[in-house]
């Protein structure tokens, strides 16, 4: 069993220590991923929180992993897995802010577009979904498959729309990426997808080590597609999500000096890092205002930006950082940030993320289509 997955009530941690974040990187069975990631006990990287806040990047872990001399095809599932993140990123830079609907196809069968109660309250009665829930509350976590499972009982059995249950389920991740997350729970609800994804409790069972029967999921996946709206997920609420930002005085902001931006999507401590500049964290009110996280969120964003030294919080608009300069008659060229489709309204300079295949840009209608192009890129 994955040693993550052996502590005091089964619940992960993650250490934000940049030499812990490493140790965990080079620590990574790609072999052992491959056979089982699906398990909730299986041999999972918990990676995810440092790709996502942009600490490390999936061509770091790629690199890292090709480096022992696994010959590519034996962990292609791996690789595939790192390629998702990016080609969802791909997605967002395609559509802007269409990535926010129906991507494909208007999803079916909507009954409304709140937020399932059960599912906030852990009361679905379906003890391995009910049992991760409140442990996500705890680590901010969710196992990948397990976050199928409440996507389909939210959409498919809830008849939600996707947009409120997608937005519970990123104000509490850790590893909030709005692409993955968007595009995911358009996937199972049939937005961005052929066809929706139903699971069964035989399907949770085998793969939470659960022995449950007798719940409304327990029926073969064929007579899903026809059941009714079950008791359980008939109550409703409207979603209330707010971001608490912390305190911040005024950043000393020597603007003889470029500006180096970090934000929530980068957390690089490598990034330019021998250069003699100012680091901002900067905090946007706006962005948070639009996309909420939670409190535990929040915490583990800062406690990540300590391992970049000399870096100096703001909570502010980025509108702040450009007057300085401004009023300084500095060019904002000297406000540099790396690139990410949720802040391209920044000014000045961009730096270019470390994509893994940089040359395949642009939309694809399906992963595979666009797995195909990267496969012939792995070295």
């Amino acid at each position: 069993m994955n040693e993550l997955f052996t502590r005091s009530k089964n619940e992960v941690s993650f250490p934000t220590d940049y030499s812990a974040i490493i140790e965990r990187v080079d620590g990574i069975d790609p072999l052992r991923y491959g056979k089982t990631r699906n398990f909730i006990d299986g041999a999972v990287t918990c990676l995810s929180p440092y790709i996502s806040r942009g600490v490390i990047s999936v061509k770091q872990v790629q690199k890292s992993v090709l480096a022992k001399g696994y010959p590519p095809p034996t962990i292609e599932k791996f690789l595939q897995e790192l390629a998702w993140r990016e080609y969802f990123q791909r997605v967002w830079q395609a559509k802007g802010d269409l990535l926010f609907q129906d991507l494909k196809h208007p999803q079916a069968d909507v009954l409304h577009h709140q937020m399932v109660h059960a599912l906030v309250e852990a009361t679905t009665g379906i003890d391995a979904i009910d049992k991760s829930i409140r442990e996500f509350y705890n680590t901010g976590y969710l196992h990948n498959h397990v976050r199928m499972y409440v996507a389909s009982i939210a959409c498919n059995m809830g008849k939600a729309h996707w947009s409120a249950p997608a937005q519970w389920m990123y104000y509490n991740l850790l590893d909030g990426d709005l692409a993955s997350n968007t595009c995911s729970w358009q996937w199972v609800a049939g937005a961005f997808s052929s066809k929706k994804y139903y699971c069964n409790q035989e399907n949770i069972n085998r793969f939470t080590n659960g022995h449950q029967h007798d719940t409304f999921l327990d029926l073969p996946v064929e007579d899903l597609y026809k059941a009714t709206l079950p008791d359980t997920l008939k109550s409703t609420r409207p979603l209330s999500l707010k971001t608490l930002l912390p305190d911040s005085k005024r950043p000393s902001v020597d603007t003889t000096k470029p500006t180096l931006i970090y934000n929530s999507y980068n957390l690089d401590p490598l990034w330019r890092k021998d250069e003699k500049v100012n680091r901002i964290l900067l905090l946007e009110p706006s962005h948070f205002q639009k996309f909420p996280v939670s409190e535990k969120v929040i915490a583990f964003i800062l406690n990540l930006s300590k391992s970049i030294p000399n870096i100096q919080l703001m909570v502010g608009e980025v509108s702040e950082l450009e007057k300085l300069y401004v009023a300084s008659e500095v060019s904002t060229k000297w406000l540099i940030s790396k690139e990410h489709p949720a802040f391209n309204y920044y000014p000045g300079q961009r730096d270019a993320r470390d994509w893994l295949y940089p040359e395949i840009n642009g939309y694809y209608n399906s992963f595979f289509s666009y797995w195909k192009k990267c496969q012939k890129l792995i070295k």
